[in-house]
């Protein structure tokens, strides 16, 4: 080779290397922030984040190279969910990811700019958070839990397991709409019962108000979905037992923790759909438009435990049903 050629070389290889060497750096760190409705040992919470972080790693994101991601844990402390949202905001975090209504709630006082995507919130619209499903328009979008008739076939399903119940408890959070109570509302009539809708602010509250409530065997409840029955579930399936009261709920976690029955969507599943929006927005589209998505999946959880526990014989056919039965 002639001394000429092999320094022409030798040159252009020299100007690749540093194109080679910045080819191999990782790209810029971006930075999710974290919202969550529980405290940071919840079962339920950490089957959302392993659901968030496994859908995120299929789409290429991996923490502590191309992304980092800060947590913080709201539970059903309201001052603790806005202290939460305020330090995610200030972290600078590129998109922010809100598990329940409340941490919705306080991130939308926190920012009006910083893209955020939440997870089970039962009403998305009645709280304000987007101006419709198919157009959020602002800066949050994400994945709603209910069509609102899954909330009447709660009342169906607890007339199916306890056929003598005529007056039942519907207890709510006092925090969020009444779309879910309004489903059941138009149902009673044609069943034949007696509604008694009970607002909540707290779990003393809650555990009040069944024993008020409660007379007997033509009594039954409905728990409506909200962060207040996520965190204090155990205390809620504890006292429906105490009075022997038929019970039926939204999400499965409320019948592993001893309820009896729930019919609704997969709790956990949103949250590893909701990545895919943070990859969307990391890789620059807007939330305004993001389609606010309903649940995919609905599930029928029935606890035989619970059911023998209060003299409840849970229907063959329903049973044959049931998306899990636990024994």
């Amino acid at each position: 080779m002639k001394r000429r050629t092999f320094i022409t070389l030798l040159g252009g290889a020299a100007a690749a290397w540093p194109l080679a060497a910045r080819a191999q750096q990782p790209e810029r760190m971006r930075r999710i922030g974290v919202l969550m409705n529980t405290v940071s040992d919840d079962a339920e919470g950490q089957a959302r984040l392993a659901a968030f972080h496994q859908g995120l790693q299929q789409l290429g994101w991996t923490v502590g190279y191309n992304v980092r991601i800060d947590y913080r844990w709201g539970s059903d402390d309201a001052e603790r969910g806005r202290r939460g949202a305020a330090e995610l905001v200030a972290l600078g975090s590129d998109v922010i990811l809100a598990s329940g209504t409340p941490s919705a709630a306080a991130l939308q006082q926190s920012t009006r700019t910083v893209p955020v995507v939440f997870v089970n919130v039962a009403d998305p619209v009645g709280a304000g958070f987007v101006e419709s499903l198919a157009h959020p328009a602002g800066n949050i979008t994400g994945f709603g839990l209910f069509e609102f008739g899954v909330s009447a076939k709660w009342l169906e399903l607890l007339k199916e397991v306890a056929p003598g119940v005529t007056r039942v408890a519907v207890l709510r959070d006092l925090t969020i709409g009444i779309a879910q109570l309004a489903a059941i509302q138009a149902v009673a009539p044609a069943l034949g019962v007696e509604l008694t809708p009970i607002g909540i602010r707290d779990a003393g509250e809650f555990e009040r108000a069944v024993t008020a409530f409660a007379r007997g065997l033509t009594d039954g409840m409905i728990v409506t979905a909200s962060t207040l029955a996520l965190v204090h579930r155990e205390l809620i399936a504890t006292v429906a037992a105490r009075h022997r009261l038929p019970a039926v709920y939204a999400f499965r976690y409320m019948v592993t923790a001893g309820g009896l029955l729930s019919y609704g969507p997969n709790s956990v599943d949103p949250s590893r759909r909701a990545a895919g929006y943070v990859d969307r927005i990391l890789k620059g589209e807007k939330p305004a438009d993001l389609p606010v998505q309903a649940p995919t999946k609905h599930e029928l959880v029935i606890n035989l435990k619970t059911a023998r526990a209060i003299g409840i014989d849970i229907p063959p056919t329903l049973l044959a049903r049931a998306d899990e039965v636990i024994e």
